[in-house]
């Protein structure tokens, strides 16, 4: 896509605008809806994949890289894409990644073959890494730090927030009526749009003048994440205790050691400078980042997959189903930026985790001969609102005390430390969830009832796992989250950087 001409808005070399920008409001919609667009595409092929699995002849075992492409080239280059949004201009960088995350899905929609099909979800997973790191950086140097950011980053979590929840809404709705195609085919019209709005409504910053980018510790970092997200995506597969799980997860550690000994020795300008983990509002927020990803993110796998193979529900039932939980969500952050100004960050995000673990404890109650209405319902719109409730603060805290030179890198932190949580998770959960369906059916015919009651089995034990992972967030949120009054900026104490 070509880059539209740069507007007469001006640019700002390192730092927002002295004066607020009289746009901002207008820049974050299309930012949010960009981020939207970016979040909703992982789990908008998920109620799609028995038809994408028919048309384009997957075998069984290569289905999961439909999901799993995505996320490894998003997971990995997230740190990259922050940076580089950071040297090269924050709206410049945004554009690039919503042509690429265009160009790519319009391939995935056209693609004849699974092996052309899987290269456009890696393509669109790295304009998504490039998106969403640049977006989050735009308007955290956008909106001053305090209640308006607060407030920003409200409706900015509403919408992401939800955009999972949405993802599988929109994708059972398309592939109900017009095709699995279209769940690609959608991003293209929102990502133009999104394009051709942004020089009128967003200001190009950046946070260096002239540095170089470090190419050695980008090539590191990516490497290492992208293994480390391969590992966990594969490890279900392949075995926990396996050679080449082990071999994977040794690997990833070396290239990210080798990492930081060159980001602290070996480079004037690191692509990462290791001292923003001084800063314990991001160190704390993205360590609850991690867990907020494990615990929710791989939820909508498992409700999806009670909904159509336990309960019998067809693609555009199990869509509508998340109908509820979106609604939910997008309340909860609102409510979240409001209570985030007056009372705090901490006790806001320790309250969504906890009903975070609550809903997800509810699920363990689930019976293979369950409703919607009596035991999928209540859960889900309180799991929603612990959504809500979590994604606002820990989003405000990451970012809260950062300078502005680096606010891309800290964007690309708290988005890489969801997607690896959410790989996490995933990887942990089904392990959990196969082990005892396997066991379960041990000497029966797999198959009817049995299989039914197995499966239920297995997700019930796998939403006890992902609620442990919430209590602990709350542990540590309450533990190293430092304690806010009326607001961020105002009474969180930040170690300078």
């Amino acid at each position: 896509m070509a880059v539209p001409p740069t507007s007469s808005l001006p640019t700002s070399a390192s730092t927002p605008a002295s004066s607020p920008d009289p746009l901002r409001w207008k820049a974050l919609v299309v930012l949010a809806v960009a981020q939207l667009t970016v979040v909703l595409d992982a789990s908008i092929v998920n109620v799609a994949l028995p038809s994408i699995q028919r048309d384009l002849h997957f075998a069984d075992s290569d289905v999961q890289w439909i999901v799993n492409a995505y996320a490894l080239a998003f997971g990995g280059f997230l740190l990259l894409g922050g940076r580089t949004a950071d040297l090269l201009g924050r709206r410049r960088v945004f554009m690039t990644g919503l042509g690429l995350f265009a160009a790519t899905s319009l391939l995935g929609g056209l693609a004849p073959t699974a092996g052309l099909l899987i290269a456009a979800r890696v393509g669109q997973g790295l304009g998504a890494a490039i998106i969403a790191p640049a977006a989050l950086s735009i308007v955290t140097t956008t909106f001053t730090e305090g209640a308006e950011r607060n407030k920003a980053l409200g409706i900015w979590g509403a919408l992401a927030g939800a955009g999972g929840a949405i993802g599988v809404l929109l994708g059972g709705v398309l592939t109900q009526w017009a095709g699995w195609e279209w769940v690609m085919f959608v991003n293209v019209p929102i990502c133009v749009v999104a394009a051709v709005l942004t020089p009128g409504f967003v200001r190009e910053s950046r946070g260096h003048e002239r540095t170089g980018i470090d190419f050695a510790g980008a090539a590191l970092v990516t490497g290492g994440l992208s293994v480390l997200v391969y590992a966990l995506v594969d490890a279900e597969r392949a075995g926990w205790g396996s050679a080449r799980t082990i071999g994977l997860l040794g690997l990833a550690a070396v290239l990210l050691l080798v990492f930081a000994l060159v980001e602290l020795r070996l480079v004037k300008h690191p692509v990462m400078p290791l001292r923003i983990f001084r800063n314990r509002n991001l160190s704390s927020a993205n360590a609850v980042s991690l867990l907020v990803g494990a615990a929710l993110l791989s939820m909508f796998f498992f409700i999806s997959l009670y909904l159509q193979q336990v309960l019998g529900f067809s693609a555009l039932e199990a869509g509508l189903s998340y109908l509820p939980f979106s609604v939910a969500s997008i309340v909860a952050a609102g409510a979240a930026s409001q209570l985030v100004t007056k009372v705090g960050p901490r006790p806001v995000l320790a309250c969504g985790l906890a009903l975070t673990a609550v809903g997800l404890l509810l699920f363990t109650r689930i019976p293979a001969d369950g409703t919607f209405a009596g035991d999928v319902l209540l859960p889900s719109v309180v799991a929603a609102l612990g959504l809500g409730f979590s994604f606002v603060p820990v989003t405000i805290v990451a970012v809260s005390g950062v300078t502005p030179q680096e606010s891309g890198l800290a964007s690309g932190l708290i988005n890489t430390t969801q997607q690896i949580g959410g790989a996490l998770g995933l990887a942990v959960l089904s392990s959990v969830a196969n082990a005892r369906i396997r066991e379960l059916l041990e000497g029966k015919q797999a198959g009817g009832p049995a299989m039914a009651d197995a499966m239920t089995e297995g997700f019930r034990l796998a939403f006890a796992v992902g609620a442990g992972f919430a209590v602990l967030g709350v542990l540590i949120t309450l533990l190293a989250v430092p304690k806010g009054g009326r607001s961020v900026r105002e009474d969180v104490p930040v170690t300078p950087v």
